[in-house]
């Protein structure tokens, strides 16, 4: 999605997303924006966010959107959807 050149400006793939404390360097979501379906937090790694040479990033690099509404897409492209501190349910990966 959005203004990248190889990407669409709409989403072509969508798959249901639970987070997760458990971050490798081969798990990453690979550049999506998130639909949050029940409201609450939602902490992510934003893409582009890794460790010393192509190492996976850890949690304390997550930010978190705080009180994000159910029906929102979040406008970020993100690699990693992080549990700790995240509150927010029903979320979908857009790409």
């Amino acid at each position: 999605m959005g203004q990248f050149f190889n990407q669409p400006d709409f989403g072509t793939e969508a798959n249901v997303i639970l987070p997760t404390d458990v971050i490798k360097a081969n798990s990453s979501l690979k550049g999506v924006c998130l639909y949050v379906g029940t409201a609450g937090d939602v902490a992510v790694i934003m893409q582009g966010k890794f460790g010393t040479e192509g190492q996976a990033p850890v949690i304390l690099q997550a930010i978190t959107f705080k009180n994000v509404p159910a029906g929102s897409i979040l406008p970020v492209i993100v690699d990693y959807v992080v549990a700790t501190g995240t509150t927010a349910s029903n979320l979908i990966t857009l790409k």
